[in-house]
């Protein structure tokens, strides 16, 4: 993946969560890209990135060309896969995440929580595709 599509993969991310801030707190979700590299398995890549959720912060429901695996490196993170019940995970706690998974994560503790996120994706193809509106299929 090239500069400006990381950029791009990054702004997709934080722009699709402007709608849904609560207007009474401020939230905010920072994300860092570290390592971005072609598999041997053709077509593939790996991506891992650090998320860093301030205290409330939401990330709306989207899914991914490939698996993820959430790592909570710091904090307390809920995460809501498809419609299953929601899975709360505290540093040192991991989560696999299935392609086309639709989820979504949400500090629910007091303090900043943060991730490493490890994705291994097709490639060629956009890291984050947003979920459609309630009342809408999910994108898969």
């Amino acid at each position: 993946m090239n500069m400006p599509r990381l950029i791009a993969s990054a702004l997709v991310i934080a722009g699709s969560s402007l709608p849904l801030l609560n207007a009474q707190a401020q939230t905010d979700i920072q994300r860092t890209d570290l390592v971005h590299h072609a598999l041997s398995i053709p077509g593939r890549d790996a991506i891992q990135v650090r998320v860093d959720f301030d205290p409330g912060a939401f990330a709306p429901k989207h899914s991914h060309p490939g698996e993820e695996i959430a790592y909570v490196l710091q904090g307390t993170l809920e995460y809501q896969l498809d419609d299953k019940p929601p899975v709360t995970l505290k540093a040192g706690e991991a989560l696999f995440i299935p392609a086309g998974s639709v989820h979504s994560a949400r500090n629910v503790g007091n303090g900043k929580a943060s991730e490493l996120a490890t994705y291994i994706v097709r490639k060629d193809v956009p890291l984050l595709v947003p979920a459609k509106p309630s009342g809408s299929a999910n994108m898969r």
